[in-house]
């Protein structure tokens, strides 16, 4: 496994810790009382979007993204390199977007002053670390496009 993801899986461990932790607390809780957190959901819905964006952060930071490899193995070497940096690109892209999107949510939520329903905080405490998460998956799909931009082309005995 690459040395890059291990910052990504890490968060994603500690997310699904808390995770599981917060949600065995809210079923014992229903449970024994028949009474619910509210603040529970809010919370767990933040920590799977912080895990996923994290697990795709490590997964672009490993070129370990699904792929279609029906197409992807059937090519020659020059085939495969440019499905990578085409795969790459696009998801630099995407999450750039992403990014983009996200910081407009936030002002729009800051100048709006919402509340979250469950806790009644701010929701831009939640919707902060969503552009930074997307920034760092489209960092890392990127360093790896250019990484592989920048190594010497394999030459394929396959090709023509």
């Amino acid at each position: 496994m690459n040395r890059p993801s291990k910052i990504e899986e890490r968060l994603s461990v500690a997310c699904m810790g808390v995770l599981v932790f917060i949600t065995l607390g809210n079923v014992l809780t229903r449970y024994f009382s028949d009474q619910s957190f509210a603040w529970t959901e809010e919370i767990s819905v933040f920590l799977m979007v912080v895990m996923a964006l994290a697990g795709a952060a490590g997964a672009a930071a490993r070129d370990a993204h699904i792929r279609i490899e029906y197409f992807y193995d059937r090519g020659s070497a020059t085939r495969q390199r440019n499905l990578r940096l085409v795969s790459a690109a696009f998801t630099t892209a995407v999450f750039v977007v992403l990014a983009l999107l996200f910081a407009r949510t936030l002002m729009d939520e800051i100048k709006w002053a919402e509340t979250s329903v469950g806790m009644g905080v701010p929701r831009w405490w939640f919707t902060v670390w969503v552009a930074p998460l997307c920034l760092a998956v489209a960092w890392r799909a990127g360093a790896v496009g250019w990484k592989l931009w920048r190594a010497p082309m394999m030459v394929d005995k396959r090709s023509p």
